[in-house]
């Protein structure tokens, strides 16, 4: 395990949510219905207020952005963006437990609005991940035309990939290449 459990959580789901701007060719926005955010919070198993109305998912749309930038930013920049996202939403650390966890850090209050909880944890994500420095877990899809945020917190850092479609287009493209290659 590279970092505790909130941490992959929180850095997995903020890329999720980066991931669904239409950033690539022929990509589409994947975050427009109160539906897909209802998933998304499920998905990442939140908790606390969840208001589930257009107001919440135009609120979690608007941080996308920013979540992507701090995502792909260089170490300094990264702690400038990671401290700004704390102060500005007043984030004080507190020990919590709930559901299936054990204790962990949340640093906002549970009723707090879903986007300032998302933006919150993220940046105590990264505050992990900046003070083990291991920015070099965060890059971009080495899928062509897919721009991507990946996640690598495999043991050998061996992920290059954003998502299984963007794995598997690769991998299919690597063995057509090698088929090819071999009836010449």
């Amino acid at each position: 395990m590279v970092f505790t459990h909130d941490t992959d959580v929180g850095l997995q789901a903020a890329a999720a949510l980066a991931n669904t701007l239409a950033l690539s060719p022929g990509s589409v926005d994947e975050l427009t219905t109160v539906a897909a955010l209802d998933e998304f919070f499920v998905t990442y198993d939140y908790t606390g207020r969840h208001d589930r109305d257009r107001a919440e998912l135009d609120e979690v749309r608007a941080l996308r952005p920013r979540l992507r930038e701090l995502l792909t930013a260089e170490r300094d920049e990264a702690v400038r963006l990671t401290n700004q996202m704390l102060a500005e939403h007043r984030a004080t650390p507190q020990l919590v437990r709930h559901t299936s966890y054990d204790w962990h850090i949340h640093a906002t209050e549970p009723d707090a609005p879903l986007a300032t909880r998302i933006a919150v944890e993220t940046a105590m994500a990264m505050v992990d991940v900046i003070r083990a420095d291991e920015l070099s877990r965060l890059s971009i899809c080495e899928d062509e035309g897919c721009a991507g945020v990946v996640v690598d917190l495999s043991r050998n850092r061996s992920k290059r990939y954003c998502s299984p479609t963007c794995t598997n287009r690769n991998a299919v493209a690597a063995y057509r290449e090698r088929q090819a290659a071999s009836t010449k």
